[in-house]
């Protein structure tokens, strides 16, 4: 088992920026409902906590964030989060440089095992760790485990337009809500047809395919509460516990159930 944080160490993101290290890693707890002011990083961030749920935004995208699950940050992007429940934030920084090899857009990945220990086992060295030594084997061992993580397609991406902003909004904020597009026209003093030329030209996506990312990051987040897939299907709209577990699999390659066992799996908090 992974040993707790050194005492002491700072949850400032400002003083990770300039460590001359490679990586650094920050520990930070949240209770339900607190929220970072929209900031950057001179580095890039794995925005990841062991447990809890985190929803993050960015000017382009929306993102759902479960435990096993986290969201890699290029430097400079302007973000902002807000814990669901109580979070524990065990966030790495990886140098401007370094993170060149992750691209230059914010990307979900699948956090293995042995990456969230790396994490931890990082956590329990001095934030300018001795090199050589165990420090620098960690932070190297971090940036492979990186390298080869799988991304996880649950982006929603993010409008400008306001009309599209105003209603893109409120599906995030009520995703099980019924309603048709022409409902968030008349709401918005638009056509339809205005909002379905719109949508794929300020998203990337058409309306339904928009909307079912919606589902899909609130199902993430359902699901990591334990929540089961009938009980999810229904709060989302859908005429049967099939027919969301079909959108589900034809979008991620898994079913609900898979990441429901693999949530219900224990693990000790970071």
């Amino acid at each position: 088992m992974s040993q707790p944080p050194l005492p002491g160490r700072s949850s400032d993101h400002r003083d990770y920026q300039r460590v001359p290290r490679v990586v650094t890693a920050m520990a930070r707890d949240a209770g339900h409902g607190v929220s970072a002011a929209p900031h950057s990083h001179e580095r890039a961030q794995l925005l990841y906590a062991t447990e809890g749920l985190m929803r993050v935004q960015t000017e382009s995208g929306v993102w759902i964030l479960p435990p096993r699950r986290a969201l890699m940050i290029p430097p400079g992007v302007v973000h902002h989060w807000t814990s669901i429940g109580k979070v524990t934030m065990r966030t790495i920084y990886v140098e401007a440089g370094a993170a060149t090899a992750f691209g230059a857009d914010c990307r979900v990945i699948e956090v293995s095992p042995l990456l969230r220990e790396l994490i931890l086992a990082l956590l329990t060295e001095p934030v300018e760790y001795p090199l050589p030594g165990r420090g620098g084997h960690l932070a190297m061992l971090i940036l492979s485990e990186l390298a080869a993580a799988q991304t996880v397609p649950m982006a929603i991406p993010w409008p400008r337009d306001r009309r599209l902003l105003a209603v893109c909004s409120a599906i995030v904020d009520d995703p099980g809500r019924a309603r048709t597009i022409e409902d968030w026209a008349a709401d918005v003093g638009a056509s339809a047809r205005t909002l379905i030329r719109l949508f794929p030209k300020e998203t990337g996506l058409h309306y339904r395919q928009w909307v079912q990312q919606v589902h899909l990051a609130e199902a993430f987040g359902r699901l990591a509460r334990g929540q089961g897939v009938g009980e999810i299907a229904a709060a989302l709209g859908y005429a049967s516990p099939s027919a969301f577990s079909a959108m589900f699999r034809r979008i991620l390659g898994q079913t609900p159930q898979h990441y429901l066992s693999e949530w219900r799996a224990p693990l000790q908090p970071g």
